[in-house]
């Protein structure tokens, strides 16, 4: 037959241009360059941030506080977070603000922010700590006053939350916003707010339930970075694993075809005897049987039988 010589002699790579190969082909590539790019970085990036954070945690505790105002002298940045400092000052009680949506091991919780006057002249930021929220997590507890006149506070200095845009809450009597962000706190409270924040720790005056600190452990980013990776190697290697076994098996077709093809000829002109050169050849050569590529199919065993079985 005409369609199985087509189909033998075709070259190989031109089975391979159609639709279905070729998105096959790009969901491939984009699934690999985005696990690679995006979401193995994302994960790896996330263990380094856990990493670096536990290390300061560490250091702060091994090191004795210092003076806050040495910190803001210098210039505070992002790597001096978690640092533990003293500061002696006064809290200012009409400055309070509560932080909202923002759980405690899983409670919700309100936390109370209350700017703090440093004797140096500085005025920082003091998350005092938290407290459970009540009747079903919207309603705001009684809150302890903070203490009045000066006093010294053990605290961890902490990095401002970046900007929300989300405007304040009035409600209950209170200021409420949704991040702890010193730079909107300031204009809400009219203060000239450092940029930290300090999280006070146990036992301090005015301290509600302190913050709990994070659990120094690295997680599974790591484990899910490199599981990205991996990712994105197998699917560009399993598309061209069934690349090559779809060339083998069409070889392997290929070859059949050919042998069964010279098979039946050889068949067929030993049956007929020696051909009469002068006789017009009217009767074209038997085509060879072509077989499922991928196997035979199977046979409904009850289709050929009448009914009921019988």
């Amino acid at each position: 037959m005409t369609t199985s010589n087509s189909q033998t002699s075709q070259p190989l790579w031109k089975s391979f241009l159609n639709p279905g190969w070729a998105i096959a082909a790009i969901l491939a590539i984009a699934f690999s360059w985005f696990a690679i790019t995006w979401l193995s970085p994302w994960q790896l990036n996330k263990d380094h941030d856990i990493k670096e954070r536990n290390q300061r945690i560490e250091a702060a505790f091994e090191a004795d506080p210092v003076d806050v105002s040495t910190i803001l002298a210098s210039g505070y940045t992002p790597s001096k977070e978690w640092t533990r400092v003293t500061m002696t000052g006064h809290y200012n009680p009409d400055s309070e603000i509560l932080l909202r949506l923002r759980p405690v091991d899983g409670t919700p919780a309100f936390q109370s922010l209350v700017a703090f006057t440093l004797d140096s002249g500085d005025t920082i930021l003091v998350n005092r700590g938290w407290v459970p929220a009540a009747e079903g997590g919207t309603r705001v507890p009684p809150l302890d006053p903070v203490p009045t006149g000066n006093t010294t506070l053990s605290a961890m200095l902490r990095t401002s939350d970046p900007a929300t845009g989300t405007a304040p809450l009035e409600d209950q009597g209170f200021t409420m916003v949704q991040a702890i962000d010193t730079a909107h706190i300031a204009e809400l409270t009219s203060q000239d707010l450092v940029s930290p924040y300090a999280q006070l720790l146990s036992d301090q005056p005015g301290v509600l339930n302190p913050i709990p600190l994070p659990m120094l452990d690295r997680g599974n980013h790591l484990s899910y970075g490199l599981q990205w990776i991996a990712f994105g190697i197998m699917a560009p290697a399993g598309l061209a694993y069934f690349i090559y076994s779809e060339i083998r098996e069409r070889r392997r077709y290929r070859d059949e075809q050919r042998e069964m093809e010279s098979l039946t000829s050889t068949s067929g002109d030993s049956a007929a005897g020696p051909p009469d050169e002068s006789a017009p050849s009217t009767t074209p050569a038997p085509a060879a049987p072509a077989r499922a590529r991928y196997g035979q199919s199977r046979k409904n065993p009850w289709a050929e039988k009448g009914p009921k079985g019988f």
